[in-house]
């Protein structure tokens, strides 16, 4: 279901939009606080307002306290116990206090105004520090500021966002973004309490007493432990931490095989702009029916058109020329279409696209949309922005292989069939989950396994090694040998693949050279199985 108003996703038995704070079902519109800078923050849920990084909005002003006051979903103000009282319309608030429309709040010295929503305005509930900026807000603004620098009293730097997410995502609920570099950082509660602590106004000293006194004798050590993510990571004032991941790779073959990027700043403007002038109409009930009905009347043309007039779906084969020419047009318009699917998606939940452009790794290029924002979303949420490439994918395979079916015998049909299989192999290559694509990403959130892949490895590899355990996960055990199996069926099924293009290449080289190279890709198929079990064996080996 849509918003009316700004046409954004909203979550099932909402009664308003989270995103612009329309009101739904015949509720009145929300009033919002405007900021000095003008930012405007519905109150749609319950908002707390005061100098620590964990409140929903953090003022910079010294004579704000801490934690000074708390509105509620029902727009009712309360003073939270704040050192220089809480002011509404210049009576002070001894009590629950409904706001109005026109109202004025004073914290301290710092000033809100309340106003009735008459117009749709940007806004989001994720807290957002900009670089440089002490000023906490809702929203996208452009407040100013100081940070402080690191001592004996750690404080946050600023330029980070955070986000509590719901109770059904699991224990480490709470996502911590650096807006510099993208990484994120993944908090339970309990870390959460002592992260709202670092704001620069405790010592080390100060801060072990207050987590002994939260969580006993385990306080020092979850402190510490956090203390070393955050520095490592960069996030605390002072610390350089996590710079040496920046460097420039040594040796030519790490220098070739390291990514290069470039991001367009327009593309994130052009898929808002895409969205609000009709993208939306892909994310309607009627449309992502008639979606998902082209995706399977799209394969199931496909299989015919295998089965009763191709034989193969490797019709390049027999136009090795053309026919790979348009295959690599046609991944290249799939590819386009697919990042733009994510880009839509996110859009519809209220999220912008940062970054997009084009990658290449050795002489491979390919396209982007950073949907790294998905983080801050739901784990039902962060699925469809996973599943929108691959079902895009299909989608385009699906218009191809209808035309190919609908057109006369010839080369047009040819090339329609060659686009449907380019669509087709982007959506499964997308939907491996062995690969950090979208297939991983939607079982990782399907399975709450944060990490999924590199904790199935290192348990993979203890058990090789015969250090197995106790409590060593079968989830995790299942994935490395599912993995495992899709490696050998994987390196089969691209053995077979050389053998259909073999007679194609003995027009170009001789016998001795395609067998030569057949040989050698055979060989480089396997490495990757050899590698996951000939190290953790060996290892074993030498061990007794």
């Amino acid at each position: 279901m849509l918003c009316p108003s700004c046409r954004r996703q909203l979550e099932r038995g909402a009664s308003f939009c989270g995103s612009c704070g329309t009101p739904l079902n015949g509720g009145s519109a929300p009033l919002e606080l405007v900021l000095a800078d003008a930012t405007r923050i519905p109150v749609v849920s319950e908002l707390t307002i005061g100098r620590a990084p964990g409140v929903s909005l953090m003022l910079s002003d010294p004579s704000v306290s801490r934690v000074h006051a708390r509105i509620t979903a029902d727009a009712v103000l309360e003073d939270a116990g704040s050192s220089h009282g809480t002011w509404l319309d210049g009576v002070r608030v001894t009590g629950p206090s409904p706001l109005h429309d026109g109202a004025k709040i004073r914290l301290g010295d710092a000033e809100l105004r309340v106003e009735r929503r008459r117009e749709v305005a940007e806004a989001g509930r994720t807290i957002v520090v900009r670089a440089g900026a002490s000023l906490l807000v809702p929203s996208v603004g452009a407040p100013a500021g100081n940070s402080t620098s690191f001592g004996m009293r750690p404080r946050v730097r600023s330029g980070y966002a955070l986000k509590r997410l719901d109770a059904s995502e699991g224990r480490k609920r709470w996502v911590l973004r650096d807006l510099q570099s993208g990484t994120f950082l993944r908090l339970s509660d309990n870390d959460a309490f002592v992260f709202e602590l670092l704001d620069g106004s405790y010592s080390l000293v100060e801060l072990v007493g207050l987590a002994e006194q939260r969580f006993g004798a385990t306080g020092p050590a979850r402190l510490a432990r956090l203390l070393t993510d955050l520095g490592e990571r960069g996030f605390l004032a002072g610390v350089a931490g996590g710079q040496a991941l920046a460097e420039e790779p040594t040796g030519r073959l790490r220098r070739l095989f390291k990514p290069r990027e470039k991001t367009f700043s327009f593309i994130g403007p052009f898929i808002e702009k895409l969205y609000r002038l009709g993208g939306w109409v892909f994310f309607t009930k009627p449309v992502l029916i008639a979606i998902a009905t082209l995706i399977v009347l799209g394969i199931g043309a496909f299989v015919y058109l295998i089965a009763a007039r191709y034989g193969t779906p490797f019709v390049v084969a027999s136009k090795f020329g053309w026919g790979a020419l348009v295959f690599l047009l046609g991944r290249f318009a799939v590819v386009a279409v697919h990042e733009t699917a994510h880009g839509l998606t996110m859009a519809s939940f209220g999220r912008r696209i940062e970054r997009a452009g084009l990658k290449a790794i050795a002489i491979f290029p390919y396209a982007f949309v950073d949907t790294s924002e998905a983080w801050f979303e739901t784990r039902r949420r962060r699925i469809g922005v996973s599943a929108a490439g691959p079902a895009s994918d299909f989608s385009l395979g699906a218009v191809f292989v209808l035309c190919a079916l609908l057109l006369p015998e010839g080369v047009v049909r040819d090339i329609f069939f060659n686009l449907a299989f380019a669509a087709y192999v982007g959506a499964f290559f997308n939907l491996n989950p062995f690969l950090e694509r979208d297939g991983y990403h939607i079982l990782v959130d399907a399975l709450g396994e944060p990490g999924l892949r590199r904790r199935a490895k290192q348990q993979f590899e203890r058990r090789l090694k015969g250090q197995g355990a106790s409590t060593d996960s079968p989830v995790l055990m299942r994935y490395s040998l599912f993995g495992l199996g899709w490696g050998v069926l994987a390196a089969c099924f691209a053995i077979a693949i050389t053998f259909r293009f073999k007679d194609a290449f003995l027009l170009y080289m001789p016998e001795a050279v395609v067998y030569g190279v057949m040989g050698t890709l055979w060989a480089a198929f396997f490495l990757p199985v050899v590698f996951v079990l000939g190290k953790p064996l060996w290892e074993r080996l030498r061990g007794r």
